[in-house]
């Protein structure tokens, strides 16, 4: 391992939780998880790569939806045991339902209101 990587604390599935942030803005667009070879790759290639839980491969942000994301810097937070991607996130849409951000519901009066408009139609973002 890198002496970087040795600072980075994962979890027992070898995992740590990586907070993707828009550059400019610094809006949070996603979370997602990422392990060494993750890391790594990110490092060397200055795009965005994931862990995918559900896939359980490494996930390239973008590979489907072509909304890549540009790495501008990678920090570490005080405790290492969380990584933030700062990042150009390719036609402004990071969530999977054609949002800017996957934190598009705000809780209003005891219930989750969707506050953020779909910037673009998922079927025509996943076509399969």
């Amino acid at each position: 391992m890198s002496d970087w990587l040795a600072e980075v604390r994962f979890d027992a599935q070898g995992l740590v939780p990586a907070i993707a942030q828009d550059a400019e803005s610094s809006r949070v667009l996603m979370v997602a998880w990422a392990n060494a070879e993750a890391l790594r790759e990110t490092a060397s290639s200055g795009q965005a790569v994931y862990w995918s839980r559900s896939r359980n491969r490494l996930w390239r942000k973008g590979e489907e939806s072509g909304h890549r994301q540009q790495v501008a810097e990678v920090r570490l937070d005080c405790d290492g045991d969380v990584v933030l991607y700062r990042v150009r996130q390719a036609g402004g849409i990071a969530c999977h339902t054609g949002r800017e951000s996957c934190f598009y519901r705000r809780l209003e009066d005891g219930a989750w209101q969707t506050v953020d408009p779909v910037l673009k139609d998922p079927e025509l973002i996943y076509r399969k």
